[in-house]
């Protein structure tokens, strides 16, 4: 199996609801570093997993719509606790839908917060 990862970072804010998580339940700021990590079994006939290029350009597509913004407040994320599984969950699906044209296996999201703490979400695509 093939494995091929990229990252980029962005700042965010957010606010954890529905529990009593201390100085967590008010607006804060994190350091937030994406990994996302596509694998198959197969190259293409150039001998790539994957356009590396194409795949940076969803990325820093995706990371726009998160960087600078407040994490509640964005629609996918609203009705939900803006946890960091939550985000990866989040991401990952879509990195899912914007590859399905890429003959992959799985898709894995890694959010790091702060570079203290991690979450992974991995699907089969």
């Amino acid at each position: 199996m093939y494995r091929l990862g990229v990252s980029r970072r962005f700042e965010a804010r957010h606010y954890l609801v529905g529990g009593d998580w201390g100085e967590e339940n008010n607006e804060h700021s994190h350091q937030y570093k994406v990994e996302l990590i596509l694998e198959a079994r197969n190259l293409d006939p150039h001998g790539f997993l994957v356009d590396i290029v194409e795949v940076e350009k969803h990325l820093d597509e995706v990371v726009a719509q998160f960087g600078g913004k407040t994490l509640n407040s964005i629609d996918v994320l609203s009705d939900r606790n803006p946890s960091i599984e939550e985000l990866a969950t989040v991401l990952q699906g879509l990195f899912a839908q914007r590859l399905r044209s890429f003959q992959l296996e799985a898709i894995t999201v890694i959010v790091w917060e702060d570079d203290s703490a991690w979450t992974s979400y991995r699907t089969a695509v």
